[in-house]
């Protein structure tokens, strides 16, 4: 990395760069706000409004034809719970019901139990064709693809579209969907309750997809479709497979994500070999 001296100021373009990337989506005042002491007065407001409302009403008892009656107290504003696994095993249950992609889409625009979906802009549900013989699961939406509300669109869905181009696919011979629809905040890491709220979702869409192969981009979703506590790095290369919940069995090639290749560009040789793989598995059934 270039060093920055005194005489020379800050790229403020590669600054913004960063913030975007990083999530920053508002700009920040120069002083420190006290959030401690905007929560105390916001929890002690229904309490002030209270009294206030007893002095009212007592000074006006004793006044003739006064109404007695005190207002009800003001109602608390709703504070979000955190995702366990009631939330979880509510998820399972919607998924169950969807009959088909459109059905489950439904579903999880309206499901509010996972607290991702309260700071995301927009839901990401899928791109491609669903009736493709390759699905392509990653992690999560980051802020390119929660704007947009479609998968892989910033310069990680840049890089994907070349490597589909390379073994002579494209978004319109290929299904691509994430395991969390929901951006996390500022890109980080969703939780293990996050994920497992979400899961139900994936897997229902993965079996009303029927896909004839998956390709896991990431260590996250491969360790979840698989079933293994193994990096990527030995996950990725060698074929595993993901059982639907009626027992169909999808052969999945863990590979490297988009994302990680754009900061370790020698290792997409990896990847590479990954496609290769899921091509020939394409052609051994039929589907190129």
């Amino acid at each position: 990395m270039a060093s920055i001296s005194g005489n020379e100021p800050p790229d403020l373009r590669d600054l913004l760069a960063f913030y975007a990337a990083a999530g920053v989506d508002d700009a920040l005042v120069d002083d420190p706000i006290d959030r401690f002491a905007e929560n105390a007065q916001r929890q002690a407001a229904p309490a002030r409004q209270a009294a206030q409302t007893v002095q009212a009403g007592e000074g006006s008892a004793s006044r003739p034809g006064a109404d007695r009656s005190a207002p009800p107290p003001p109602q608390r504003p709703a504070i979000a719970t955190v995702p366990d696994e009631v939330q979880a095993a509510a998820a399972r249950e919607l998924a169950s019901k969807a009959a088909t992609l459109d059905e489950l889409k439904q579903i999880m625009a309206g499901f509010d139990g996972c607290n991702l979906k309260a700071t995301a802009k927009s839901m990401v549900f899928a791109d491609g064709n669903p009736e493709a013989d390759l699905m392509l699961v990653g992690e999560a939406p980051g802020r390119d693809e929660d704007l947009e509300g479609l998968p892989f669109v910033g310069r990680s869905g840049q890089l994907l579209d070349r490597i589909l181009a390379a073994i002579g696919l494209d978004r319109k011979s290929a299904y691509i969907a994430n395991v969390i629809p929901w951006r996390p905040p500022g890109n980080r890491t969703p939780t293990p309750h996050e994920t497992e709220i979400c899961r139900p979702f994936v897997e229902r869409q993965i079996a009303l997809a029927r896909p004839k192969v998956l390709v896991t981009l990431g260590g996250p979703s491969a360790k979840l479709l698989v079933g293994s506590q193994d990096g990527i790095l030995r996950l990725r290369g060698s074929w595993k497979s993901h059982v639907t919940a009626d027992g169909t069995v999808i052969p999945v090639m863990p590979t490297l994500h988009p994302a990680y290749l754009l900061r370790n560009p020698a290792h997409k040789k990896l990847a590479w070999r990954d496609f290769l793989e899921a091509k020939a598995k394409l052609r051994e059934l039929g589907s190129l």
